[in-house]
């Protein structure tokens, strides 16, 4: 997560839609007023106790919106990236296996077990993107949903809307798997299916 009192937004850093990249490209335009909290590169924390506390960059909406002065809440630009949840639970569980040789093995097993488990489905790197994004009442709780696929029109849109110049994205924390459909059957299909409704609904994705 990134909070920019010098630009004036908030960046919600869903897991595993290219947050690194995009935080690189913000980081361009940050100031000594911006906050961000994020531990895979170096530990950083937002200097709000409640957030601090949480321990890890992907913050959600509700966990901020219930700590940040609603002054701030409704005028800062918030924002967000998206991608289709298929393709971004193959790449959350060949992160998570990418010293595992069993998952090398047989990836469509592991991840069939995997959905099983409630402590699993629980992960912040798994729960779903249209969790981490609503608001107290149910609604989006951002401005702007970006999408993973289309990440340097999106961003550019981001830019435009803050008055900044574009900046070209790379590629950063890349998880190695290949195309994402390669990992299904029917029955894993229905499974992620099930499991990320809400996602397939809200930001309109499919198989």
């Amino acid at each position: 997560m990134i909070i920019s009192n010098t630009h004036r937004y908030v960046f919600f850093a869903v897991p595993k839609t290219a947050t690194h990249s995009v935080r690189e490209a913000l980081h361009q335009y940050s100031a000594e007023d911006d906050w961000e909290q994020q531990v895979l590169f170096g530990e950083q924390a937002i200097p709000i106790p409640e957030i601090a506390a949480i321990k890890h960059g992907h913050v959600s909406v509700k966990e901020l919106q219930a700590v940040l002065p609603a002054e701030t809440w409704n005028s800062y630009f918030r924002f967000a990236i998206v991608r289709n949840p298929f393709d971004r639970f193959v790449s959350t569980c060949a992160f998570l296996n990418r010293q595992n040789p069993r998952f090398k093995a047989n990836p469509l097993l592991w991840m069939k077990m995997a959905l099983g488990r409630p402590a699993f489905r629980a992960r912040i790197l798994v729960v779903p993107q249209s969790e981490l994004l609503a608001a107290s009442d149910g609604s989006l709780g951002v401005d702007y949903v970006g999408r993973y696929e289309a990440l340097q029109p999106s961003m550019n849109a981001v830019f435009e809307k803050l008055g900044l110049p574009a900046i070209d994205l790379a590629v950063r924390n890349a998880s190695d798997h290949a195309h994402y459909r390669q990992y299904y059957d029917d029955h894993l299909r229905d499974l992620v299916t099930e499991f990320y409704q809400a996602d397939l609904h809200c930001f309109n994705y499919r198989f």
